[in-house]
């Protein structure tokens, strides 16, 4: 038998954090390796098997250092400045990453890209399966729908969530944008109000709904004359994202660098 995945979560008791540790538990091809915390938290010393009614070894940590040694993988879920601060941890003990956390500057990214020089790191806004797969749905009906439609994109998710678009919308700009031959960043228009003028027909627009607890929904709107092509995703869970970001730990533990994102490890690429 195989050794199975040991996996350490990031953010433990977070909504995700809680996700992941049952997704790990549950899957026999991985382990639970550790989990962290913020130092001061009250769920330090405590075990994260508690979250889902089970039992384990592992207690939770804000040593993250210590906590990586023997890992395969961190899976990351949390706020930029941390998931940075983690992915220096885990260069520094050889373990790869997969990170799902959003609402990176350009820099964030650029540091993401150069630790993958030396460690496998998975970094994808979206870490569903199904979102994925709608991805690539959306880069052929874009290159199909490439002449009088036009595209909006409108997405809706809990009140607690601090960016806006969401990382998923932006990167469904992206691929709608590229099909194109179009750069997101000169196309995209954040929201309309007063009076705008007729719509340019190269752009791109995004909606965005916060309220209650939408755990994600998605739709991209192809415009055109006479009718209209939805393509969406909606998720009624987060657990979706728990099990792509599983799926993605055991793709990068054979991997000994390089960035890649769901599209690499659903094997979607190209």
């Amino acid at each position: 038998m195989s050794v199975p995945v040991k996996i350490a979560i990031a953010g433990a008791s977070g909504r995700m954090g809680r996700m992941l540790i049952e997704a790990v538990l549950r899957d026999p091809a991985t382990e639970l390796h550790a989990a962290f915390e913020r130092a001061g938290s009250e769920f330090v010393g405590r075990d994260p098997g508690e979250f889902v009614g089970q039992t384990t070894s592992v207690r939770i940590t804000s040593d993250v250092a210590a906590g990586l040694q023997g890992a395969h993988c961190l899976i990351d879920f949390t706020r930029p400045e941390a998931t940075l601060v983690h992915l220096a941890a885990c260069q520094a003990a050889g373990v790869g990453m997969v990170i799902g956390t959003t609402g990176f500057e350009d820099a964030g990214k650029a540091a993401l890209a150069a630790a993958a020089k030396t460690i496998p790191v998975v970094f994808a806004p979206n870490m569903s399966v199904g979102v994925n797969v709608t991805f690539k749905l959306l880069e052929i009906a874009a290159g199909i729908l490439n002449s009088g439609y036009d595209v909006e994109i409108v997405e809706a998710h809990h009140r607690h969530k601090v960016d806006a678009p969401s990382g998923t919308a932006l990167r469904m700009g992206e691929v709608v944008a590229d099909a194109l031959g179009r750069n997101l960043k000169d196309v995209a228009v954040y929201g309309r109000e007063g009076v705008t003028g007729e719509r340019d027909e190269t752009t791109i627009g995004f909606a965005t709904v916060r309220g209650g607890d939408i755990v994600g929904d998605h739709v991209v709107m192809f415009c055109g004359t006479g009718e209209r092509v939805e393509i969406g995703h909606k998720a009624s869970s987060r657990m979706p994202y728990a099990l792509g970001s599983v799926r993605a730990a055991k793709f990068i533990r054979e991997r000994a660098n390089g960035l890649f994102d769901m599209q690499d490890v659903l094997g979607l690429r190209g």
